[in-house]
């Protein structure tokens, strides 16, 4: 089973803090996002490993984008 972590606001990615193959907790955050000079956390919805990152450090996102994939299993 898989669970998609998804930008929450239209943005840039400013930072990324894991990459593929890494392991999350659910709650753990995925990227921090930049908006209106705000920082905003986005974070795993799951547990499990990153399968898929979809998004790099700059890139300019629009809410609900799929940053990233977990692998549930």
């Amino acid at each position: 089973m898989t669970a998609e972590v998804k930008a929450i606001v239209d943005g840039n990615v400013w930072k990324v803090l894991v990459e593929e193959g890494a392991s999350v907790s659910a709650g753990d955050v995925v990227v921090i996002m930049e908006s209106m000079k705000l920082e905003i956390p986005v974070e795993a919805p799951a547990a499990g490993k990153i399968v898929e990152l979809n998004v790099k450090e700059g890139d300019a996102i629009t809410e609900g984008t799929v940053i990233a994939v977990i692998d549930e299993g």
